[in-house]
């Protein structure tokens, strides 16, 4: 039996991260508690579209502000914003850790009239990260067009779009990922290097630099790698897209999408509502302060389901899901930091986990591991209810000094990555990957890597349009070949190269 791991979306970078720890704000306006959902904290806002559009619109754009500047890129804020079904006047601005949420059963019962936009803060884009934006409808009034200019780690899923979408603002732009969604006119990539498309549709799409991967999308472009920077692929083999909060007569709830073979396109279209729902009461509401190590793991072996609230939590012991089925949800990008040198979750080798919409820092103290789905050895069958981590972002060093030997271990079968994100990468035996970019940026000191990406040598057929960038940084660095000895090199003489 062999092991199986669908990447979805896999983007690495190499070279210099910021280890400058950055506080939380410190005098910070007061927002009217009328905003705050009781049960889900004070960083959750919940909005209806009864509620006066200057007041909502105040308090969108004073979290933006602490959100924005440069030194929000690694704030200790964490934000949520959802809103229940209806027409909305907005301008919506979405900075760091800032996650727009619509609470319909269907994208097009929450409907933002105005924008939903991520701009430059200056020349460029490359460093807009750890932003998402999931479950509703945009009609955008400037120019019919969305400008959604990112850089990696930031989802934008379930969403439609009537009218355009830019996928950069000013400058440069390094990658993003749009699923189960639908844009009526054009999507221009411009300078964006690279971008993963699934299960989407789109009037047109323009553009292309680095890499550009499209997996179950409609009228994709053609493929020609090496000439054209497209990979495409008809249909996703298996997905289930990732759960999402709705708000019914029961209140919220959680909607679980249902497994889906060989699909292409959004799934909602023509009003499918292909979703189980989970009432928030099968759910642990974990609380930053509050809640720790002891008391999730007390939660998960009563039984319960996990949604984090937005914040940053420490956890001295591993997290260990058992039960299968389990889903570990996060609201507002929660940031989970290992204490001792412990992993952070150990899922068993079990059907049917779900994690979903978490940072995992590394720690001080070095651990070996990070997230870890089944043990060493693990050979159970899957294939009926695979396990799934969707928008799962982790960093080694940025907010703080961290250490860790391999981010993210996965040894059970049936196991499927739906847009990750890693500065350090991880453990399988076998897999399939299209679509493989990886960077270089060595500012400090002349860096000479033998091989950008190295396999065992039976894998190397497995991973499929490959491409590397010299990027920029000290003249004299060097990435000597693509994989293992074949293909390169890049310097600064010869920046870019690429193999099928």
């Amino acid at each position: 039996m062999k092991h199986t791991l669908l990447i979805l979306c896999f983007l690495l970078l190499s070279g210099f991260l910021s280890v400058n720890a950055q506080e939380a704000n410190t005098g910070l306006t007061a927002l009217p508690e009328k905003f705050n959902h009781p049960s889900l904290g004070e960083n959750v806002f919940l909005f209806d579209p009864g509620m006066d559009m200057n007041e909502i619109q105040v308090v969108i754009d004073t979290l933006f502000a602490r959100q924005s500047a440069r030194r929000s890129e690694f704030t200790t804020n964490r934000y949520a914003l959802l809103f229940k079904p209806g027409e909305y006047d907005l301008d919506i601005r979405v900075g760091y850790y800032m996650q727009i949420a619509g609470l319909g059963e269907s994208p097009e019962d929450v409907v933002i009239k105005g924008a939903v936009r991520s701009n430059s803060r200056g020349k460029s884009v490359l460093v807009n990260f750890w932003r998402a934006v999931e479950n509703l409808t945009i009609i955008p009034t400037t120019d019919s067009t969305v400008t959604w200019g990112v850089s990696q780690a930031a989802p934008m899923r379930r969403v439609y779009i009537k009218g355009n979408m830019n996928l950069f603002d000013k400058g440069y732009a390094s990658g993003g990922f749009l699923a189960d969604s639908k844009v009526e006119g054009t999507v221009a990539s411009g300078p964006q290097q690279q971008w993963f498309t699934r299960n989407s549709q789109m009037g047109k799409w323009v553009g292309g630099n680095w890499n550009m991967m499209f997996v179950g999308v409609p009228d994709a472009p053609e493929e020609d790698w090496t000439e054209n920077p497209y990979t495409t692929i008809d249909e996703t083999p298996i997905v289930r897209e990732k759960p999402f909060l709705a708000i019914t007569d029961k209140g919220i709830v959680v909607k679980i999408p249902v497994l889906k073979m060989n699909s292409s396109g959004p799934g909602w279209v023509n009003h499918v509502n292909d979703e189980n729902t989970l009432n928030l009461n099968k759910f642990y509401i974990v609380k930053s302060g509050v809640d720790n190590s002891e008391s999730i793991n007390s939660a998960l072996k009563k039984g319960k389901n996990l949604l984090f609230t937005p914040g940053i939590y420490s956890i001295d012991k591993a997290l260990k899901v058992t039960r299968k089925n389990t889903i570990i949800m996060g609201l507002g990008m929660p940031s989970l930091v290992p204490l001792n040198g412990n992993p952070v979750i150990e899922i068993s080798d079990v059907d049917g986990v779900t994690v979903s919409g978490i940072l995992l820092d590394a720690g001080i103290k070095k651990s070996e591991v990070l997230l870890q789905v089944g043990k060493p050895g693990s050979a159970k069958n899957h294939e009926a209810n695979p396990s799934f981590l969707f928008d799962v972002f982790v960093r080694v060093g940025g907010p703080h000094e961290g250490s860790v030997t391999s981010a993210v271990v996965i040894n059970s079968n049936n196991v499927i990555v739906d847009h990750i994100w890693l500065w350090r990468a991880d453990h399988v035996k076998t897999h399939e990957a299209w679509g493989i970019g990886i960077y270089n940026v060595f500012y400090q000191a002349p860096v000479i890597v033998d091989n950008a990406i190295e396999t065992p040598p039976e894998l190397e057929d497995s991973i499929h349009h490959k491409i590397i960038f010299w990027l920029n940084g000290n003249k004299d660095s060097e990435v000597r070949s693509i994989i293992n000895g074949k293909g390169g090199p890049v310097n600064q003489s010869v920046r870019k190269a690429t193999m099928k």
